[in-house]
């Protein structure tokens, strides 16, 4: 939990990353892939934590700012939210550990550009350490990065090199959608992060919108009345993603986790044995910061 005033040290930083070991090429990815802990570990998947910022509490997404902390600034207006993303220094020292660890290469992929300078923060610090380390936009967030990244480690593990690597996840990209329901677009609006939507303002605030990452954008997809609307409509879209492909799919909630497993049950009954793996996770404090409560969000990822 994120105490009050308490500043997080900065040299404890390294020592919370969990470090990906036994690969040629070793994948890291950052905190807003929001992938199951168990999986990110079992797939040796390196995961840097961006920054949360509450009043004065400075701590690391999914290490200290737990749900109650991150719901509790969201609905008191007295209480400020912020997130930032890594250091460049944080990332030079996971690519240093990984490759002093015998990484034959890097494989470094993060939440869109467009939505957060952590790529930046990555790309700083692959030029400072130098070597064999390639950093990868995911224009994505949330499983939309979660996926490219365990396409990246499952390549990795059958002793592929850097290049392989680097075209699985990118492959893996453009294979792999992000829609998302949210009850009001006014966190979206605060944080800057609404983009092509911002058309959809003032008046249109009232609107329940089907959001779409395109390009690592958040454009508008759809607009509904009411939040029935927006889950049924929201299924309706994942199913079309889907095409006529084999799936897995990532569905993401804050506060919502009712409406996540309905969400779930629904698209095993609509897609039936397409669907493979499944993966619900609660988003963490730098996605809630921009979308509010009541998220909802189906990630589709079609078989090659």
């Amino acid at each position: 939990m994120i105490g009050t005033h308490r500043a997080f040290p900065e040299h404890r930083i390294p020592a919370l990353i969990r470090y990906g070991a036994g690969m040629p090429v070793a994948v890291v990815t950052d905190s807003t892939a929001y992938l199951p802990p168990t999986l990110a570990e079992a797939r040796g998947i390196t995961v840097v934590p961006l920054t949360v910022v509450i009043n004065e509490a400075v701590g690391l997404e999914g290490i200290d700012a737990g749900r109650g902390d991150v719901a509790h600034a969201l609905t008191e207006r007295r209480v400020s939210m912020t997130t930032s993303r890594p250091a460049p220094e944080q990332f030079a020292s996971v690519y240093r550990k990984l490759l002093d660890d015998g990484a034959t290469g890097i494989l470094s992929i993060h939440i869109s550009a467009a939505l957060s300078g952590t790529l930046e923060s990555a790309t700083l610090a692959a030029a400072e350490v130098g070597g064999p380390i390639e950093v990868v936009d995911a224009r994505s967030t949330g499983m939309g990065l979660g996926f490219p990244a365990l396409a990246a480690a499952e390549t990795s593990a059958r002793d592929a090199d850097l290049a392989a690597v680097r075209q699985a996840a990118r492959a893996a990209i453009d294979r792999t959608d992000t829609l998302f329901y949210v009850d009001t677009l006014e966190f979206l609006r605060r944080g800057g992060r609404i983009g092509a939507a911002s058309a959809l303002l003032g008046t249109a605030l009232s609107v329940k919108p089907i959001l779409h990452v395109v390009d690592g954008a958040i454009v508008v997809r759809d607009k509904v009345r009411t939040a029935s609307r927006g889950v049924a409509r929201l299924l309706d879209l994942a199913v079309e993603a889907a095409a006529e492909s084999d799936v897995d799919v990532g569905v993401h909630h804050f506060g919502a986790p009712e409406r996540a497993d309905q969400l779930v049950d629904a698209l095993e009954q609509r897609l039936g044995a397409r669907l493979h793996e499944r993966y619900v996770t609660e988003v963490g404090a730098v996605v809630a910061t921009h979308v509010g409560p009541g998220l909802l969000c189906v990630v589709t990822h079609r078989h090659p």
